[in-house]
């Protein structure tokens, strides 16, 4: 891959991504896959304004031997050093930036009850400082190739070719291969934006799915919710994207008030296992069964990890002809797949998608409908025939997808 087009790609990340301004400090996530892009990311960090950029590296086959070796009271003790590190995100309100690279296998084999349990210990520990960042930093998620990740996409290829068709297909994602990826970016969240504006206007109350592959579901939408896309605002009005790449115009449903079953169209990525060929279905809002040929167990572990885990926080939609589903490439990682797929998902509702948020409690934004959780978890459910029929409030019904894509 050329050097050069590298370099945009960082300068993306650190200009329209976290949107770096000067005197920020961030925070960079990465694993040991591709230092050099990194080093090159940090370096356009600098150029934009950032004061500190730190880089936390990490290695999954380390990360696996750590969980698997530590006790459950050890990993669920959030230690001095790590509270400190999130104190210090949290009072400096950090931009952060994770780059993702894992095998999609890589945690293959671990006790999914053991890591529920160190998920669900450690995190009332971290909430207190992720609600003091919450829409008051900057944030991005985006990729680079792993070895092991290539290979799962690509495993006709030699490790080394894998590599090189997994950086073209990321930066395709992306938009970020062209000669300008931040001109591309600005006409892309405009795209999205004019979407969100028409469905906005619409004043929908439900949403209703139907797909020749069984699913037939019916979610209630919040009272006074919204929908978004593409870039955000933090509350002091700093513009960001936080995924690159991302197609999707998104809401947050009613907590409870979901019914019907849905299908998957394509495998979940979750604690570094994959979960295959699922089904939900839901009563009263909430999962009362699930269904899955491989990775049942853990999906069943997923959905009663805390009371909002089984009920939905996310209703997103993604024309079934979008570039990442055109390129036809599955990349078992949801930053990508859910991109390629109209999801839902399962947990943790984004508060911005309520109109006057920022004026209320999180108690407040609960009682209003925003479902709590500890997970966020996306599921693929888009096919190129599904139907979503939009409600309003006064009752008329508006095609909003059709054959799987936008009906306007």
């Amino acid at each position: 891959m050329r050097k050069s087009q590298l370099q945009k790609y960082a300068r993306l990340l650190a200009r329209v991504g976290v949107n770096v301004k000067k005197g920020q400090t961030v925070f960079i996530e990465a694993a040991l896959d591709q230092p050099e892009f990194v080093t090159m990311v940090v370096e356009e960090c600098y150029k934009a304004g950032a004061s500190e950029v730190f880089v936390d590296w990490s290695h999954q086959p380390t990360g696996k031997l750590s969980s698997q070796y530590r006790t459950l009271e050890s990993l669920s003790e959030l230690k001095p050093w790590a509270k400190a590190k999130w104190e210090y995100k949290a009072e400096k309100y950090a931009c952060r930036l994770w780059i993702e690279s894992e095998d999609p296998d890589g945690m293959k084999g671990l006790d999914p009850e053991k890591m529920s349990k160190v998920r669900q210990a450690i995190y009332p520990q971290v909430k207190p400082y992720r609600q003091a960042l919450e829409n008051n930093h900057q944030w991005c998620i985006a990729a680079v190739p792993g070895k092991a990740w290539a290979k799962k996409v690509f495993p006709e290829l030699s490790e080394s070719k894998a590599v090189e068709a997994m950086w073209k297909a990321i930066l395709a994602a992306s938009r970020a291969d062209g000669k300008n990826p931040v001109k591309a970016w600005k006409e892309h969240n405009a795209d999205l934006r004019a979407r969100c504006d028409y469905l906005n206007d619409l004043g929908l109350k439900f949403l209703e799915y139907k797909s020749a592959n069984g699913t037939d579901f019916k979610v209630e939408l919040l009272d006074d919710g919204v929908f978004a896309g593409g870039n955000e605002k933090t509350l002091k009005g700093r513009v960001f994207n936080p995924n690159i790449p991302t197609e999707e115009v998104f809401t947050a449903p009613k907590a409870g008030a979901a019914e019907g079953i849905v299908y998957s169209t394509k495998p979940l990525s979750y604690m570094g296992q994959l979960i295959e060929n699922f089904s939900l279905r839901f009563e009263n809002g909430k999962v009362v069964e699930v269904k899955a040929e491989k990775g049942e167990e853990l999906l069943k572990k997923m959905v009663s990890m805390d009371e909002g885990a089984g009920m939905l926080g996310e209703c997103a939609l993604i024309p079934h002809g979008s570039p990442i589903s055109a390129s036809g490439i599955l990349y078992y990682n949801t930053l990508f797949d859910e991109n390629a797929s109209c999801h839902f998902a399962l947990g943790r509702g984004y508060n911005e998608c309520l109109k006057g948020f920022e004026k209320l409690t999180e108690e407040q934004i609960k009682e209003r409908g925003v479902n709590d959780s500890m997970i966020h978890v996306d599921f693929m459910i888009g096919s190129a025939d599904m139907s979503i029929v939009g409600v309003t409030k006064d009752g008329k019904r508006v095609q909003i997808f059709e054959n799987g894509t936008w009906a306007f």
